[in-house]
């Protein structure tokens, strides 16, 4: 029988598109991170230290990078942590703030993950091009939603 509301369909959804691509896309990151024991969020948290390895950025920086609450990123770090990769510190200027910090290993680590991004798009079969391209439009979607 013919849908009376075929626009909620859920074939037809973007949301649920990007929904079961977000889970594929993370569970794709599983094997290409296995040998370093490490979760894709983890990994996101290690790509922001490794920006700016010099400079530890605060749990509140990196909620406000990473779009993720200090409930979710204390266990990650702590996590982290305990793999040896980074360290949790107060900050010397305000010991209300805990900064994190990598170690020798997780800034080793970046050298041994730096193929990471490339494999997965050779996996996705995307094109640097065609990749910059799909990451910009949902930037602007992300920015519409939030804006």
């Amino acid at each position: 029988m013919p849908s009376d509301h075929p626009q909620l369909e859920l074939d037809r959804q973007v949301c649920f598109a990007l929904h079961a691509a977000s889970r594929a896309v993370v569970r794709a990151y599983g094997p290409l991170l296995d040998d370093a024991n490490l979760t894709y969020p983890q990994y996101l948290v290690l790509l922001v230290l490794w920006e700016t390895p010099d400079e530890p950025p605060s749990i509140g920086q990196l909620g406000e990078r990473l779009q993720l609450d200090s409930g979710t990123l204390t266990p990650l770090c702590k996590r982290l942590e305990g793999l040896g990769y980074v360290e949790r510190r107060r900050d010397p200027a305000d010991e209300r703030r805990v900064l994190i910090a990598l170690t020798s290993s997780g800034l080793a680590l970046r050298d041994q993950l730096a193929d990471v991004p490339l494999t997965l798009a050779a996996r996705l079969d995307l094109t640097a091009e065609s990749a910059a391209a799909l990451r910009e439009q949902l930037t602007a979607l992300t920015a519409a939603l939030e804006g």
